[in-house]
């Protein structure tokens, strides 16, 4: 291992209602600035331990109460190139960088998207960004789904990152979303609370079903437009966890248009109107400022795609009275 000044150290318990879950899918909850696989590497590795115990599995159960620590050795910053990919950025200074990021652009490298990820844009952007986080995904504290848009804050150091990643724990980070759904909500406006774990049938998906030993999930939606069969909702979400808005709104019957892994597949009849995508935005990011230690507030407006939508709703007739 590398030498212990190197090495940060997080002591970690499990609490109520987090048991039977699996470890490297509870230790991506608890730790938002470390990847999946690079936690199951730290397993494999032996830097995880569990009430002192060093060699487990990655699919290992988490039990109440069960002391959990995690040290994270440095990662050489070379691990991750710079690609010159375009970046929209919002807004930039020496702790953070804010990003407008599009849709079918993925976070970080991963099985399957080696590159040509927002980690490699940024890379190139802000040479300066490497090895923040100890690992291949410098600076990155939250993950918007690939097709997902909207904006992003990224740590441009250790201090920030630390800062951040803090406030996303704690769920004092202000995320609101506009997503264009199948149908119109009843009741308008509402607030879903459940459990979300991974499906039991479908490891890459999540699921609301209680047995799949979940964590609790809250979204809070509004109905801001309807468009004939589709609805335009505002979504405050105060948890996030994986694939969570789609998750619930398809679990209320009312799923995310152009989602196909979450039941999205209907069609408008209408006209045959259906989007390249799932129809889900992340319009407005709310934090204390790393540096400023002031609340910020920052938006990106809604893509092309969705506005395109939207215009072709409202000329087949879906357009509100």
């Amino acid at each position: 291992m590398t030498a212990n000044r190197e090495i940060q150290k997080h002591m970690l318990a499990v609490g109520p209602g987090e048991r039977g879950e699996r470890l490297d899918v509870w230790l991506c909850e608890k730790l938002p600035g470390l990847s999946r696989s690079r936690i199951q590497a730290l397993i494999k590795n032996g830097y995880v331990t569990l009430n002192g115990r060093r060699s487990i599995k990655v699919h290992a159960k988490v039990a109440k109460a069960m002391q959990v620590e995690v040290a994270i050795p440095p990662v050489a910053p070379a691990e991750v190139v710079g690609e010159n990919i375009p970046l929209d950025v919002i807004h930039e200074d020496s702790d953070i960088i804010i990003i407008n990021k599009p849709a079918g652009l993925v976070v970080h490298p991963a099985a399957g998207h080696p590159s040509g990820t927002l980690v490699n844009a940024l890379l190139y952007h802000c040479s300066d960004l490497a090895g923040i986080g100890g690992e291949m995904r410098p600076g990155i504290v939250h993950r918007l789904d690939r097709d997902t848009s909207g904006v992003m804050v990224v740590a441009k150091n250790e201090r920030a990152m630390t800062l951040l990643a803090r406030q996303f724990k704690a769920g004092s980070v202000g995320k609101e979303y506009i997503a264009l759904v199948h149908g119109v909500p009843d009741p308008r406006s509402g607030r879903i609370e459940t459990l979300i774990g991974r499906s039991r049938n479908d490891r890459k998906k999540m699921s609301v079903d209680p047995a799949s030993a979940g964590r609790v999930a809250i979204t809070n939606y509004e109905v801001v437009r309807e468009l004939g069969r589709y609805s335009m909702l505002r979504i405050r979400i105060e948890t996030g966890r994986t694939h969570q808005i789609r998750v619930h709104m398809a679990h209320a019957g009312y799923p995310v248009a152009g989602d196909l892994q979450y039941g999205g597949r209907k069609t408008l009849k209408r006209g045959g109107i259906y989007p390249a995508r799932q129809m889900l935005h992340a319009g407005t990011l709310s934090f204390i400022h790393p540096g400023k230690n002031k609340k910020v507030v920052f938006k990106a407006p809604l893509p092309a795609d969705m506005n395109l939508f939207i215009q072709q709703l409202k000329d087949a007739g879906g357009e509100e009275s």
